[in-house]
């Protein structure tokens, strides 16, 4: 069964989700593109490493760090010392651990002389908080766009901060940035929203070369079967991040319609 949405499906953002959804869809991407660029082009999946502590383990799903403040006994009183309540018994308490993060993307990379000539990031939830996620990620951004590689940027979630871009940046849940490196600083933005088809758009590769269409629709469709998400995914329940009112009736309205909510 298709997924019942047009576009993008908005419970596959969820935490639940969403770190499966990264990896498929760079592999599916991945197939696609290899039969229409070889034999002068390779696509090689990449990963970036860091360590990182606190809330970023919020942004991908995996148990978060709990501290527990004090309430104050009363008002004007938060700073006043409490001594804790005798006990025999050892109290649950967690440690901040460090963890290691791994984050894929795609390079489009020319076979005869191995230079990357294309970058194609979807970005994670840890991209679009602060912290060594985002951090790393800018720094990338930044020295892909000031050189020659073109770079693909996939958004598919509606939460965090927006990667910078300058002219027509107009609100949408979604978008995808095409920045070609002989165009600079000019770029296309393809933005869309819940109730809309995701747009194609062309990969860009050396000037002359024919450049395949990218469909994420079609990609994320074929995900959403071969990971037999109709068979998971509670649609009773709202998704994460939560829809604003008018988005909610928008997809209850589309669940009923699809026979995938009562």
């Amino acid at each position: 069964m298709p997924s019942p949405f047009p576009g993008m499906d908005p419970y596959l953002e969820g935490p639940s989700f969403w770190p499966e959804v990264h990896h498929l869809l760079m592999s599916l991407i991945l197939e696609s593109l290899v039969p229409q660029l070889r034999p002068k082009y390779r696509v090689a999946l990449e990963k970036r490493v860091y360590e990182s502590g606190g809330n970023d383990s919020l942004l991908v799903g995996i148990p978060d760090v709990i501290v527990q403040r004090r309430q104050p006994t009363s008002p004007g009183d938060s700073n006043v010392a409490v001594a804790a309540p005798p006990t025999q018994k050892a109290l649950p308490v967690q440690v901040p651990m460090m963890m290691e993060f791994r984050e894929a993307y795609l390079e489009v990379r020319e076979m005869a002389t191995g230079e990357v000539v294309t970058a194609i990031e979807v970005l994670s939830p840890a991209n679009k908080r602060r912290g060594k996620g985002r951090e790393m990620y800018e720094e990338k951004r930044s020295r892909i766009l000031a050189s020659r590689t073109h770079l693909v940027e996939i958004d598919l979630l509606r939460g965090g901060e927006l990667m910078p871009v300058l002219g027509n940046d107009m609100e949408a849940h979604y978008r995808i940035l095409v920045s070609r490196g002989d165009r600079r600083p000019h770029a296309d933005l393809y933005l869309f929203n819940l109730p809309d088809a995701i747009p194609t758009f062309p990969l860009p590769l050396r000037s002359g070369d024919t450049e395949p269409i990218i469909d994420l629709n079609q990609l994320l469709n074929q995900l959403y079967e071969r990971a037999g998400y109709d068979f998971v995914i509670d649609y009773s329940t709202e998704p994460i991040p939560a829809l604003a009112e008018s988005e909610a009736v928008w997809v209850d309205a589309r669940l009923r319609e699809q026979g995938v909510r009562e």
